[in-house]
This record gives structure tokens, C-alpha cells and sequence, in this order.
């Protein structure tokens, strides 16, 4: 029986980017929150009017603390894939 191993084998990061996530900014993290809820709301067929607002809120988020070097462009690139469902070309 094999295993998977959790890790790339070529970058030797783990495979799960969630780490990412972690220690975010508190204003970029409200902004994440608000932002996967409203996707929530979409993805359930729910009328939900400030979703544009939430998108644009936490692109700027993002662009602000990457920017001002409080996340990397690691972490702010798997956020704009995850939460903005973005493509990184």
C-alpha cells in the first residue's frame, strides 16, 4: 500500500495551500469572510445584491496588504484564486 504524500515533490510545500491563509491582517480576514459568504449566498441561488461590493472590497484588501508588504504575493495570489475566483495566468 502506498501513500500520498501531503507535500509537492518539486517545491517540497504541502499540496494543501490553506496555510495561506493564516495570520492574515484583521482587515484583509473581514473582508475574506464577508466575501465567502457572499459566494455562499450566490452559489445557493440567493439574491444577493452586494456581492459586487464584497469583490471589490476584498481586491483591494488584498492589493493594500501585499503592497504594503503584510502578505506575500504567495498568499495574496491564492486568495484572489480561492475567494475572487481569479486565474492566475
Amino acid at each position: 500500500m502506498s501513500l500520498a504524500s501531503p507535500y509537492d515533490d518539486k517545491t517540497g510545500l504541502p499540496k494543501d495551500k490553506s496555510y495561506l491563509e493564516h495570520g492574515l491582517p484583521v482587515f484583509l480576514w473581514e473582508s475574506v469572510r464577508q466575501m465567502d459568504a457572499a459566494w455562499k449566498k450566490l452559489d445557493n441561488g440567493e439574491k444577493y445584491l452586494r456581492w459586487d461590493c464584497d469583490y471589490c472590497n476584498l481586491q483591494s484588501d488584498i492589493n493594500i496588504a501585499e503592497t504594503n508588504g503584510q502578505i506575500s504575493t504567495e498568499q495574496a495570489w491564492y486568495l484572489r484564486e480561492k475567494y475572487l475566483r481569479m486565474e492566475r495566468i
